[in-house]
């Protein structure tokens, strides 16, 4: 047999003949594939638990267990899934019903050699093109990955209404909220919504830049203005021109900086660092901070006048904790993303994992929320994401006045029952401790994923 081209599939062989089994699992070997043999339907639905197939060879009689049963529920758990009937016992009516099933072939015992590599390399071929597209639309998204709009929490709703008819102004708009909670995706969706959607949408982030580095970020600036000025180069005002220019951590502004800030507002001119010729500016300023500003006017930080220019509209995002029901379909969000650029785009939370990601108080917001959905899609084998591939459960939690954090008791019994495994040598030490026994140790171990 010649070896197939490309990447190998992972193929799942299902037929409770141990002599059957090893004759297709060598067969599939020699064709350079990578073969994964199980006897019955428990454990081909566990397999693909476990494990992600491109490909499956299902015996129609698994002893007392239906093959065409099998083949429907492997269909709905892995759409992309292909499948191939194997029969000792072939009939048109049997051909038929697998079809309708979604099986691609339909294979009798003994199989052909033959047979059996013109169809895995017809599976090969089409999985080789759609991986193709698979990475192509991976490229894609990566480069513009869709924005984090979704929200049921009324909060946010007031948020993206308000922001709305915003942006149809061109007035400045001053986003606030804590680091994380999406302020310039929020910023980008004013801009989309706006009459200026089809202009340019840059972003200056205020704190990654130095004091000189920032003035010509903004205004651009002459050759031979500063040290390392060899050509000249234009700022984002200019580069912005007809669309939209967002300023992120504008709290953090140079004090020599903000009064030409403040006249580009008023006024709409500028002039880049080392040069004497006036330009126009014709952009939309929108303004975002995570710092008290008020306090800084009185601490004679910030302008007072700057002040109140930037905030003719104002937004306040909230922290993610003061809006619970937007975790969940947030990390769905993220989820859906990251396992389509991890490989894994059939990826689910476990219940448990779901409600740890509720019962969290996420204090870095949707950022952290962001990162935590991307470290477990890469920490977890298979298609499910256990409370283990979370953070530290124990940490970010709201907490009471008197600082003892706020969870469920079914989140404190995971906890206790996490420390007494980890307190002791064996499991019958820890149901010994715990005051249960071992079977129902086993069984809220189980439920806990510990």
């Amino acid at each position: 047999m010649t070896q197939q081209a490309g990447s190998p599939l992972r193929v799942l062989i299902v037929d409770d003949e141990r002599s059957s089994r090893d004759a297709i699992m060598l067969c599939v070997e020699q064709l350079g594939h990578e073969p994964v043999a199980v006897a019955n339907a428990d454990e081909a639905l566990s397999a693909t638990e476990q494990d992600v197939f491109d490909f499956a060879l299902v015996d129609l009689r698994l002893g007392s267990d239906s093959g065409l049963d099998l083949i429907e529920t492997l269909s709905d758990q892995s759409p992309w899934l292909r499948i191939a009937v194997v029969t000792a016992h072939g009939s048109i009516e049997t051909a038929v019903e697998s079809i309708k099933q979604n099986a691609v072939d339909y294979l009798t015992k003994p199989i052909s050699p033959t047979k059996l590599e013109a169809t895995i390399r017809q599976i090969s071929t089409v999985r080789h093109l759609e991986m193709g597209l698979d990475s192509l639309r991976e490229e894609m998204e990566r480069a513009a990955p869709s924005p984090i709009l979704a929200a049921t929490d009324p909060k946010m709703l007031r948020v993206y209404s308000m922001a709305r008819r915003a942006a149809k102004s061109n007035a400045t708009i001053l986003i606030r909220g804590e680091s994380g909670t999406g302020k310039g995706v929020l910023a980008r969706a004013i801009h989309d919504w706006s009459a200026r959607s089809d202009h340019p949408f840059a972003t200056v982030n205020a704190p990654s830049l130095s004091r000189e580095l920032l003035e010509s970020e903004l205004f651009g600036h002459v050759k031979g203005a500063f040290t390392g000025a060899v050509r000249s180069r234009r700022g984002r005002v200019a580069t912005a021109q007809g669309g939209t220019l967002f300023l992120d951590e504008i709290g953090t502004l140079p004090a020599d900086l903000q009064p030409k800030l403040l006249r580009v507002l008023q006024d709409n001119a500028y002039e880049p660092v080392g040069g004497d010729k006036t330009y126009e500016a014709d952009v939309r300023w929108i303004v975002a901070t995570n710092r008290d500003l008020e306090q800084a006017v009185e601490e004679e930080d910030f302008r007072e006048d700057l002040y109140y220019r930037i905030r003719v509209i104002e937004i306040e995002v909230p922290p993610l904790r003061e809006r619970p029901q937007d975790i969940l379909p947030l990390a769905e969000h993220f989820l859906a993303f990251f396992g389509a650029r991890y490989g894994c785009p059939n990826i689910q939370f476990s219940e448990p994992a779901a409600r740890a990601l509720t019962e969290r108080a996420w204090p870095g917001n949707v950022r952290e929320l962001q990162n935590a959905v991307e470290r477990a899609v890469i920490l977890t084998d298979g298609n499910r994401i256990r409370v283990r591939a979370l953070p530290d459960s124990g940490l970010g939690h709201a907490q009471t006045a008197d600082g003892v954090p706020m969870i469920s008791l079914e989140e404190a019994e995971r906890r206790h029952i996490e420390a007494v495994l980890s307190a002791t040598a064996t499991t019958k030490d820890a149901a010994k401790v715990l005051g249960v026994s071992t079977t129902t140790l086993w069984r809220r171990r189980r439920k806990h994923e510990l």
